[in-house]
Order: structure tokens, then C-alpha cells, then sequence
């Protein structure tokens, strides 16, 4: 990875644990997914209007597109649900360390990339750091009966997250070849502000929503620009290296999000995951100076 390449993703994870926490902050975590998405498509309206003037996606770029949109609807159910039931400090690093394990292998296999001796190791590394951080006071849980940790407060969206995001991680490495990054990025999000809404709107009155605006209007607008940046960054980034890699560094951004959700939101964080953040460090170092 270059240098540029590996500031980029740097900026990214940065952007990415700052919006996942607004997130968590909010009063109800669906609702202010749907307002970040809105807040993106009204403010940057006319950046997207622009990019589609001077660059709009080839035939193929649509398909893409559409293939995206479906992914990240459902990434943005499964995520916000995966907040409203469980701490940030282990929703985060379970929905991204999930994704993490995937997306080399399909980098791999479906995409024809190949990975370095050191890379392996540092997506070894990152993976392990991910499981202690994610289940650490648990193995012994884990070992005599996996399955009853998905029934822990949001796991079971927070995995089913991880697996959305190899699938549209895969799927954005070839979109961006035919739309112009920040487009893409652009359309991607109108699945959240169009799709999302019908999805979360049972059950909710419109006061919820208006509350939510009148309560969080600064955080939205922040978390939204936030998300365009962190993604933005992302799939320019992997239209100069490969997904392989891109995705499982990206995963430094771990250590920030289990940061905020430990001395902002004061989650509980037993003295033993800092050896898991250890990992994650020492691996992403490692994928950074991979040939």
C-alpha cells in the first residue's frame, strides 16, 4: 500500500468510528440512520448533480449500482438495529471483524488478487485481535455452547452486518472501475433515504422522528458528512489497491470505536482486550507495509 493509499483508509477509520458512535449516541439509532442518509442526499445534491453531468455511469456502472444499493439497505437495517440493542464496545468490532475474515477471501478468490506472506500474517493478526476484543470474558461460554452468544443484545445483527459488508466490499472494488467514486458513493447512499424508511417506520409515530431531528440536527449532519467522507475515501482508495487489503486495514479503525464506547460512553471493557487491540495494531502495521 502507498502512502496516499494508506492515509486514505487511515482518514476513513477515523470518519467511520466517529459516525458509528453518533449512532449509538442518538435516541433512537434507526431513525437517526435515516436522517444521516437524508442529510447526505439534501446537502450534497448539488456535488452529486455535477458528477453525474460530467462522468454518469456506463451500463455496467448501473448494475453495480443496483447490486450496492440492496447490500447497503440491508446494511443499514441490520446495523442500526445491532446499536439500538447492544454496546458499541462489541457491536463495532463484531460486525467489522466478521467482514474482515471475508473480504481477503473473496479478494482472492472472486477478484483474482493475491496477498503477500506479510499481509496473511497481519490479517491473522487483525482477526485474532477482533475475536478477543469481541469475546473476551466469553470463552468459556463459547466453548461449551457457541450459540447462546447469539443471543447476546445485538450480535446477531451485528453479524449478519459483517456479512453484508465482504458482499458489498467485493461488489464496490468493480463498481468504482465504472463510476466515479464519490458518485457512487453519492447514489449508494439514496438506498438508506428511500429504502430504509418503509423498514422503520412501523411502530414509529412521526414525532419520533421529528423529536429526533429537533434533539440531534447537528450530530446528524456531522454523522453524515462523516459517513460520505469515511466510504468517499474508501472506494478511492481501492481504485489504486486491492480489496484484500484495503478492507482488513481499514480495521484500525476498531481501536477507535471500542475507545469511544469505553471512556465516552462508558461501556464495560475488561482489562484483557487490550491485548486484542494490541493485534489489531500489530496487523494493520503489518498489511501497511505488505508489498
Amino acid at each position: 500500500m502507498t502512502g496516499a493509499t494508506i492515509a486514505l483508509v487511515l482518514l476513513s477509520a477515523l470518519a467511520h468510528a466517529s459516525w458509528n458512535f453518533l449512532i449509538k449516541r442518538a435516541d433512537d439509532a434507526e431513525v437517526f440512520t435515516w436522517w444521516m442518509a437524508v442529510s447526505i442526499n439534501v446537502i450534497l445534491l448539488p456535488l452529486g448533480v455535477v458528477l453525474f453531468w460530467l462522468n454518469p455511469p456506463d451500463g455496467v456502472g448501473w448494475l453495480f449500482l443496483a447490486a450496492t444499493w440492496i447490500l447497503h439497505l440491508g446494511y443499514f437495517i441490520t446495523l442500526s438495529r445491532a446499536y439500538r440493542d447492544g454496546d458499541l464496545s462489541l457491536v463495532y468490532p463484531v460486525a467489522r471483524g466478521t467482514g474482515l475474515m471475508l473480504i481477503p477471501l473473496s479478494g482472492v478468490l472472486l477478484l483474482d488478487e493475491t496477498m503477500s506472506g506479510l499481509a496473511v500474517l497481519g490479517v491473522i493478526s487483525v482477526a485474532s485481535g477482533i475475536f478477543t476484543l469481541s469475546w473476551w470474558g466469553r470463552f468459556r461460554s463459547l466453548m461449551s455452547s457457541p450459540f447462546s452468544l447469539l443471543r447476546a443484545p445485538g450480535i446477531a445483527y451485528a453479524l449478519t452486518t459483517g456479512l453484508i459488508i465482504a458482499a458489498y466490499s467485493t461488489v464496490d472494488k468493480q463498481g468504482v472501475q465504472h463510476v466515479t467514486p464519490l458518485l457512487y458513493m453519492y447514489l449508494m447512499t439514496t438506498s438508506a433515504t428511500f429504502g430504509l424508511l418503509p423498514f422503520i417506520a412501523r411502530g414509529k409515530s412521526r414525532a419520533t422522528f421529528i423529536s429526533e431531528w429537533r434533539n440531534n440536527a447537528i450530530a446528524i449532519i456531522a454523522g453524515g458528512m462523516f459517513q460520505f467522507a469515511a466510504y468517499g475515501m474508501v472506494l478511492t482508495a481501492l481504485t489504486v489497491s486491492r480489496v484484500s487489503y484495503v478492507g482488513p486495514f481499514r480495521e484500525v479503525g476498531l481501536l477507535v470505536g471500542v475507545g469511544l464506547g469505553v471512556f465516552v460512553l462508558k461501556e464495560q471493557f475488561p482489562g484483557g482486550r487490550l491485548f486484542g487491540a494490541a493485534l489489531v495494531a500489530i496487523g494493520a502495521t503489518a498489511i501497511a507495509i505488505a508489498p
